[in-house]
């Protein structure tokens, strides 16, 4: 029973353990076997649906003495350079088991870049690579590195980069993705899966015939998991924590957030700590408020910042309006405008992460957003 206190059954904010891991069987198998076979792989969706968590979980199941999976998140990365020092220093560390011999492997593979190497109190946390970036033959060493370890290792590399789209806002993101993709397209022994939190940026970085990553990779658009399989997780969840809930009050927890994946085990969350032994209604619907109110200043502050058309537009989805913003009647009805000021409203809230489009579709990104703006904002 202690280890059941110690752990919560459910888990959101993080990336989740195999067993709190839902469904996402189809999307696993395939990213293994694009894992074991070398394909490129660009992993799309919106934030917080799981992308990480599958990551996480096929890496356990791929990663072996012979295939390498090497995961580094760029979101603190301003700049190319400190992309290349994350990238040489994660690589480094990853494809070696203890601390001494990333000390060895630092030496091997960047002595001619004449690196300076330091390490401090805590290696895991203290250990870094400084290079002499104003020497341009550097970074593209550096970018071959992973085909380099690879070769010298008799080992086949997958390089997994959490927030690819922060690339996006360097200075002259467009010719640093050309370098990227002219060094990468050239190696054998090494391949990328390339992910990150903003859908439209990352659609745009891979789908674009005149970007430099057009056709990559193989593109999985991450779909939603059906209500059935996070049905079947939500009881059993509760069930190994010895507390019982009906599979009706679990589907109106995946309901009511549209199954979204972040929200579903947070609604749960929220409905366990109330429950002594068997969820009630009335627990679920105090789950609902509570969920409500913790996310209520994070929501007023959207508000604070949106225009008087752009709250109108999003009064149009909550009225189930989701294509057609330019018929006569929808912008009459809703007043948001010209034909043209649509266009921009749609760009500012997708640029924004408020709104999601999908073949065509807009819909609210935060389904639980979506609840408390129509409860909250007056029309």
């Amino acid at each position: 029973m202690r280890d059941k206190e110690k752990h919560s059954p459910f888990v959101f904010g993080g990336s989740t353990s195999s067993e709190m891991f839902t469904d996402r069987e189809e999307e696993a198998k395939r990213l293994n076997l694009n894992f074991e076979h070398g394909i490129n792989t660009i992993l799309i969706s919106p934030r917080r649906w799981g992308k990480t968590s599958l990551i996480q979980k096929v890496r356990k199941i791929a990663h072996s003495d012979t295939l390498k999976i090497v995961c580094i998140d760029v979101f603190a990365c301003k700049c190319e350079e400190d992309f290349y020092r994350l990238f040489a220093v994660e690589l480094i560390k990853q494809t070696a088991n203890k601390w001494e011999e990333w000390m060895d492997n630092a030496k091997r593979f960047l002595s001619a870049l004449v690196p300076k190497i330091s390490v401090g109190i805590d290696p895991q946390t203290d250990f870094s690579i400084s290079l002499d970036f104003s020497d341009k033959k550097i970074n593209e060493e550096i970018l071959k590195l992973p085909q380099k370890i690879a070769e010298e290792k008799d080992i086949t590399i997958v390089v997994c980069f959490d927030e690819f789209q922060q690339i996006a806002e360097f200075p002259e993101q467009v010719s640093f993705q050309k370098k990227l993709r002219s060094v990468w397209q050239l190696q054998n022994k090494v391949s990328y899966c390339l992910f990150g939190s903003k859908k439209h940026v990352l659609s745009t970085m891979f789908s674009k015939q005149s970007m430099p990553f057009y056709k990559f990779g193989d593109i999985i658009y991450l779909q939603k998991i059906k209500t059935e399989d996070w049905i079947s997780f939500i009881v059993q969840r509760f069930a190994v924590s010895g507390k019982l809930i009906s599979e009706h009050l679990s589907r109106e927890i995946c309901t009511y957030v549209e199954n979204h994946s972040y929200y579903v085990q947070q609604l749960a969350w929220l409905t366990w700590i109330r429950t002594e032994n068997e969820v009630q209604s009335e627990y679920v619907e105090a789950a609902k408020i509570d969920l409500l109110q913790q996310n209520s200043n994070l929501y007023y502050q959207y508000v604070a910042e949106l225009t008087r058309f752009q709250m109108n537009f999003l009064f149009a989805i909550c009225d189930n309006i989701h294509t057609n913003f330019t018929r006569k009647e929808v912008l009459n009805t809703y007043n948001i405008g010209t034909s043209t000021n649509v266009q921009r409203i749609k760009k500012s809230l997708e640029d924004r992460e408020i709104i999601d489009i999908t073949d065509g579709k807009v819909y609210f990104n935060d389904p639980v957003f979506k609840l408390w703006f129509m409860k909250n904002v007056r029309r």
